[in-house]
């Protein structure tokens, strides 16, 4: 990302703060300065202590760097005073991030929504060691459209459609499609055939809690919070495909609910049960290949479909999301 340097003419002063601000603003991290009992001596003593698990002279490296930044744009000193009610911009980026095989695409962009269909092994939001690979520090660079959030998110390791807000003033509108119920969702997924064949149709509905390890989910007993429609519609040797409807969206269901059906999508490490991923191995074989709903803006009802299609086993077979 190229920064401006100071205009010689040409360009007011308050125009070129403004425009460096906004591109030095695009995709980082932000930290609000709170009033402290005992305020450190200087806001780089404050990220030491406030993020321990990042070692002091990485932080001084990007101090020296300019890569703290106030909201002005202006670069953080190593002397600058700690000051309650600032927020001071930062990058997250690791050394070692790893770099995508494959860009997002987007399909449709106006005043108020972006639709992009996302690659499998790239994260909606920065998390880990993915932070410039993350699909939304990517938009906000290609873009420029540094206050766009996603309203809803997808797993890394699935690929497909995520909606994206373009303006805050309007983004509960949307946000409020998901909370009604009101946004029709298709996934595609490849996965191992159930032990009983005879069926072809699952309604699915249970209750989905945080499992052990953290980062997996588990069916628990209870009053059921997730709810997923699911049709097997080819069977290609072991594996088939499988159209999956969420009526609801409670992280990694999907996954749990073919699991619990005897069919566990293909390419995925967490389950039935969570194991090492193989090099070379497929990634999780699960597509979200269509959203429709009517826009609560315009009024104008909205369908889109991903030109992404996933890796079946047998080299004849092509699920086509257009089917």
């Amino acid at each position: 990302m190229q920064i401006p340097s100071l205009p010689k003419e040409g360009i007011a002063p308050l125009q070129y703060l403004i425009k460096r601000a906004m591109i030095l603003r695009m995709g980082r991290s932000r930290l609000y300065l709170p009033k402290l009992d005992s305020p450190p001596a200087t806001i780089l003593d404050h990220l030491i202590a406030h993020f321990p698990n990042v070692k002091a002279e990485v932080w001084r490296k990007r101090v020296q760097e300019g890569r703290v930044t106030l909201e002005n744009g202006t670069a953080l000193r190593e002397d600058q005073a700690y000051q309650q009610g600032l927020t001071i911009f930062y990058d997250r980026e690791t050394a070692d991030e790893p770099r995508s095989p494959e860009s997002e695409n987007i399909l449709y962009q106006d005043d108020e929504i972006l639709i992009a269909d996302k690659p499998h092994g790239m994260p909606v939001v920065p998390a880990g060691d993915y932070v410039e690979r993350s699909l939304l520090f990517r938009l906000q660079r290609s873009t420029g459209l540094t206050d766009i959030s996603p309203i809803h998110r997808l797993d890394r390791e699935t690929a497909g459609l995520v909606l994206f807000s373009v303006r805050a003033g309007t983004r509960g509108r949307y946000h409020q499609l998901f909370d009604k119920q009101a946004v029709e969702r298709e996934y595609l997924a490849i996965a191992h055939l159930p032990t009983q064949l005879g069926r072809k149709h699952w309604l699915v509905e249970n209750r989905i809690e945080a499992g052990t390890p953290w980062f997996t989910q588990r069916i628990v007993e209870g009053l059921p919070n997730t709810k997923t429609v699911i049709e097997l519609l080819e069977v290609h040797g072991e594996t088939g495909l499988f159209r999956l409807t969420p009526k609801t969206g409670k992280k990694h269901q999907l996954r749990v609910h073919m699991a619990s059906i005897g069919a566990p999508i293909l390419g995925d490490p967490f389950y039935p049960q969570v194991r090492e991923k193989q090099p070379g191995e497929l990634s999780l074989q699960l597509l979200a290949c269509r959203l429709a709903f009517t826009d609560p803006v315009s009024g104008v009802p909205r369908r889109f479909t991903s030109t992404r299609r996933l890796q079946p086993p047998h080299s004849a077979w092509h699920p086509d999301p257009r089917r």
